[in-house]
């Protein structure tokens, strides 16, 4: 039986260590807390806007938790050809994160495909809901509306060669309220891949529910390490004793 995975995503700022609402850089925080024994995996995520920074504090961001970090570690954050890729990698990353530059150029994800294998793509889709129901992907920061509904774009990104997919409500970002079930079983049903949740957990509880409700293999955790330091132990003893098949220390 495949294992759930529990995944921690951080985000920086120009290199420093932000907690987002609604896709927003909120309050600055410095790094202090991550169970690295306990975590399945790591996410870093640039967010530094065009113009705020250069990039090279964010690779240091990455060179720093390679040489720490006892878990597989994905980076993401303005991917836009193969030689990002290529530095990312050399910084020690073990996959990428695309987003914005795999809408503005969906072949980028099979050039990295078959440069480093589909293992290495994780393919990130932002969406926000409508009133009338309808899920759209937003690209540039959630910014700008594509057109596309969630479960298109990850079936065409698993086609070109996509491993994973990061599936995120915009609308759940930071409010610590629970994942978006819906959108997030809409993906997880189109795809043959792992999907990884995001936006919106709280609580163990939450974890619990995206697990059994929406089929996905990872529950990804973000801002509320923020407010408490909930060990990520506690919360695999949790789904455990809930029947969730996780990998326990």
């Amino acid at each position: 039986m495949l294992r759930k995975r529990v995944i921690t995503v951080l985000t920086f700022n120009d290199g420093v260590l932000f907690r987002t609402k609604l896709f927003r850089p909120d309050y600055r925080y410095t790094l202090n807390f991550v169970d690295s024994w306990s975590v399945d995996e790591v996410v870093v995520l640039d967010i530094t806007r065009p113009g705020d920074g250069d990039g090279a504090n964010f690779e240091e961001v990455i060179r720093n938790f390679a040489s720490r970090c006892f878990v597989p570690l994905s980076a993401g954050g303005g991917i836009r050809t193969l030689d990002d890729v290529r530095r990312f990698m050399a910084l020690g990353a073990d996959k990428v994160v695309v987003n914005t530059g795999a809408l503005e150029r969906p072949e980028l994800i099979r050039e990295i495909a078959e440069a480093y294998g589909v293992q290495c793509v994780v393919l990130s889709i932002d969406a926000k809901r409508h009133d009338d129901g309808r899920y759209e992907v937003f690209g540039s920061y959630g910014s700008q509306a594509t057109g596309r509904s969630p479960e298109d774009w990850a079936r065409e990104g698993e086609d070109l060669g996509a491993g994973e997919i990061l599936i995120t409500s915009i609308d759940r970002d930071g409010w610590l309220q629970g994942y978006d079930i819906e959108l997030c079983k809409k993906v997880s049903e189109a795809v043959s891949i792992p999907v990884l949740a995001l936006g919106g957990c709280g609580s163990w509880k939450h974890m619990d529910e995206v697990f059994s409700e929406a089929d996905v293999s990872a529950a990804c955790t973000q801002n509320i390490y923020h407010f408490t330091e909930p060990s990520i132990r506690a919360a695999k003893k949790y789904l455990d004793a809930r029947n969730i098949a996780v990998r326990l220390s």
